[in-house]
């Protein structure tokens, strides 16, 4: 039996993410498609100031180390997406911000809608290509 493997099945790590990540949030971290479930943590400072007041800036961030959140990459997810996806199936594309587009000049694959939608802003499904 290989006593290598580290993680099964593998799709729900803690990977580093971009300043300011929120839970939800669509990623792609290196060739990786995810979606946050927890915020960024941000652990090195303390939880509280001095004077015992809450410390804004600490984040336990469901655990993580400092600048990593919790990430499936796997399964779907639903976004709020600022243009039309007129049929099942069609390509979803992430940009180097981790913003989703309809347009795949430039940005990477993402995933492949699950629902269609009209413009404007609305929520569509997005199942996750890895």
């Amino acid at each position: 039996m290989a006593t290598n493997e580290k993680f099964r099945p593998g799709d729900k790590v803690s990977l580093p993410v971009p300043a300011g990540t929120k839970a939800g949030a669509p990623l792609r971290i290196g060739g990786l498609n995810a979606v946050a479930q927890t915020d960024r943590a941000k652990v090195d400072v303390s939880p509280t100031n001095a004077d015992g007041t809450t410390n804004t800036s600490y984040n336990y961030g469901g655990g993580n180390p400092n600048g990593h959140a919790s990430c499936w990459l796997d399964g779907a997810h639903e976004f709020t997406v600022d243009f039309a996806v007129s049929g099942v199936g069609e390509p979803i594309y992430i940009t180097g911000a981790n913003a989703l587009s309809g347009t795949a000049t430039g940005n990477n694959l993402y995933g492949h809608a699950l629902t269609t939608k009209g413009a404007p802003s609305g929520p569509l499904t997005v199942r996750l290509a890895n």
